[in-house]
């Protein structure tokens, strides 16, 4: 049984696993494209021995394949930040806590 993966909230994807049906290919129309864009395309298929279909979906798939890493406030600051060093601070000394309350 051939396995297909699985997205969050995608119900026809597990219909069609638990089902052991084929997922139906999606098509893709890109309009106003650059006749310049267009040219490299077809240069780079050749380049490669692909149809310019092919090469448009090799692209599209590198490019979806990883996502980046969600990057924290905190990690985008440290390295926005970390040239110009730490700074030492004097930290007061604590003083004794006060009584707990009674519950007489």
């Amino acid at each position: 049984m051939k396995q297909f993966s699985i997205a969050r909230n995608d119900g026809y994807k597990m219909y069609a696993m638990l089902n052991r049906e084929k997922l139906p290919l999606a098509n893709l129309t890109i309009r106003n494209l650059d006749p310049a864009i267009k040219e490299r395309l077809r240069l780079r298929a050749a380049r490669y021995g692909h149809s310019m279909e092919q090469e448009a979906r090799c692209i599209l798939r590198e490019a979806c394949q990883t996502e980046p890493a969600s990057e924290t406030a905190y990690t985008r600051l440290r390295r926005h930040f970390i040239d110009l060093g730490g700074i030492e601070l004097e930290l007061p000394r604590r003083q004794p806590g006060r009584q707990p309350p009674g519950f007489d």
